[in-house]
């Protein structure tokens, strides 16, 4: 575990929520590697803000990627090659405000990666403007007299848009989401996982522990998912869906590898010439 820590120093405020995650995705990573999975076919990615510090801090392979845009290197890397696991880091405004878009269309094609959302309610790096989602009513420096927003709902949205493991997990219950991380990475298809973590200049501890709670059981139906995604809230923990469909870089060009099995430049060259009916 202590060697998937490096040498740059921390920089999150005391009492992040980040630590949990940092700690989760280290605890994880030993957990994987037993079950098949070395850290050496690992890929992360980050976006922008105070969750792609941990990109700094952990030690494996990845791509820091531009603000909302690390969702669609994540893809790419993943289609290049497809031997990959991804573990894209995101938080609440990188990825469901700028990167909307690429985060609904990974989740629409299934691609395989495991998509992990720091969930501070509030653009932490930036100084305190409110997310997409944060509450109705929360009030904060670019909201002094309330957000007039109704926020998303990221597990209904997510199960909607299609991805095929969507969860939710708490950086105070570690061992808990350590296990769901796990669950997410083996799990075939796009596994989005909302991760409850207080960035303690705006949100304390005590707003989560006071009214986390446990879903009692796994929904087992996409219209029993729905409903139970819309009908807690915001700090129900547990598996929400899961399900199994084909993902996007399989239905491309099947079992190909464009990486290991590529073929060699005169063999390319050879292909083009015949293409043009060139001699």
């Amino acid at each position: 575990m202590e060697d998937l820590k490096t040498s740059a120093e921390i920089t999150w405020c005391p009492g992040c929520g980040n630590f949990g995650i940092f700690t989760a995705i280290r605890n994880a990573i030993p957990i994987l590697e037993k079950n098949g999975i070395s850290r050496e076919k690992i890929v992360m990615t980050a976006g922008i803000g105070c969750h792609a510090k941990i990109f700094d801090y952990l030690n494996l392979s990845g791509f820091y990627g531009l603000h909302g845009r690390n969702t669609s290197n994540s893809e790419g890397i993943k289609i290049a090659n497809p031997d990959l696991n991804i573990i894209n880091f995101s938080g609440d405004a990188n990825g469901l405000a700028e990167g909307l878009a690429h985060t609904m269309f990974a989740a629409k094609r299934n691609q395989d990666m495991t998509y992990i959302l720091h969930n501070n309610s509030v653009y932490a790096l930036t100084t305190g403007q409110f997310s997409p989602l944060a509450e109705k009513g929360w009030k904060g420096p670019s909201t002094p007299r309330g957000s007039y927003e109704e926020p998303f709902n990221p597990m209904s949205l997510m199960i909607e848009a299609g991805a095929t493991f969507v969860a939710r997990g708490f950086s105070g219950d570690i061992k808990h989401l350590t296990d769901i991380i796990v669950q997410g990475v083996e799990h075939e298809g796009f596994s989005f996982i909302e991760v409850l973590q207080p960035a303690v200049p705006y949100h304390k501890w005590r707003e989560y522990r006071d009214r986390v709670e446990y879903l009692e059981k796994e929904p087992k139906t996409y219209f029993e998912a729905i409903k139970t995604a819309k009908e807690k809230h915001k700090f129900t923990l547990g598996m929400f869906y899961r399900t199994q469909r084909s993902v996007y870089h399989k239905e491309l060009y099947g079992d190909h590898n464009p990486i290991t099995q590529r073929i060699t430049r005169e063999e390319r060259l050879k292909k083009i010439r015949a293409i043009l009916f060139l001699k």
